[in-house]
């Protein structure tokens, strides 16, 4: 049973031992609210864009979106298995005390590490590969393609449409934490979940990241994509440098889980809408 089911969520069943998608809304929450918010959204991001025009350029304008976009959805990638069990499993041992935060210390940053090597690796096999085979850049079509899969990913997580969203859905190794260090189990888990396809990501901006990662044709912004992404990930687990219990953390993500799935759907549909119509302005 995943962190997310414990917080007594419900899922939607899945074939063999993989994880489910969560089913986050509460009853109150009507597919009518969902909708208005989708519209909203994307209403939202029609007005940003026209805003924009002939204020700032268009590359910098796109530039400034994702780079903000790959870093938020970092941040809401912990609302999923793999991020209740990091903050979880990964935790300072004994009374919290400096003490017990220094032989910590070590932990964290290999954990760190392990996510700045995935964003290397990942970004050095899709900027390589869009080199390689004549990416020509976010152009207009490109704009085009990565919106409207923002809009449509957005309908999907405020639960109005299904998306095809295809996942190795694995978590971390719980087991490894019985058998390695601390420090060991840190850098594991940061290289696993730096790497982000090896594990489940329930945030479908991994895949707009991916996509600009790719159609870039540079390992350098590619790099720098999925580095910023990453840094969402990471950041969370600086928690556990606060004197907090670890089910005081988790009863604060479980009820919050609602919120980020909306977050996570304005954000997709807000972000699509203004690269559309920046690509048709």
């Amino acid at each position: 049973m995943t962190m997310i089911e414990q917080a007594g969520l419900q899922s939607r069943p899945v074939m063999g031992d993989g994880i489910a998608d969560c089913t986050v809304f509460s009853t109150e929450m009507r597919p009518a609210a969902r909708r208005v918010m989708l519209v909203a959204a994307i209403a939202a991001g029609v007005g940003m864009a026209m805003a924009l025009r002939g204020r700032v350029e268009t590359p910098v304008a796109v530039s400034g979106l994702l780079a903000g976009l790959a870093f938020a959805g970092g941040l809401l990638s912990t609302w999923s298995p793999c991020g209740y069990s990091s903050l979880c499993l990964l935790r300072p041992s004994g009374r919290y005390s400096a003490q017990s935060l220094l032989r910590w210390t070590p932990t964290f940053l290999v954990h760190g590490l392990g996510y700045a090597i995935g964003a290397v690796i990942l970004g050095l096999l899709l900027g390589g590969a869009g080199q390689l085979l004549g990416a020509g850049g976010i152009t207009t079509a490109a704009l085009l393609g990565i919106g409207g899969a923002g809009v449509l990913y957005g309908a999907h997580q405020l639960r109005l449409i299904p998306a095809p969203y295809p996942q190795r859905r694995a978590q971390v190794p719980h087991d490894a934490r019985q058998r390695f260090p601390s420090w060991v189990v840190g850098a594991i888990y940061g290289l696993s979940l730096g790497l982000n396809y090896l594990t489940y990501v329930q945030t479908p901006i991994l895949y707009l990241v991916t996509a600009c990662a790719f159609l870039s044709g540079s390992p350098v912004l590619a790099i720098a994509l999925f580095a910023l992404f990453n840094l969402g990930r990471f950041l969370p687990m600086a928690v556990n440098y606060l004197p907090l219990s670890d089910i005081t953390v988790q009863k604060w993500l479980a009820r919050r889980q609602e919120a980020a799935a909306l977050m996570d759907g304005i954000l997709l549909s807000a972000a699509g809408a203004l690269l559309l119509t920046l690509a048709l302005i």
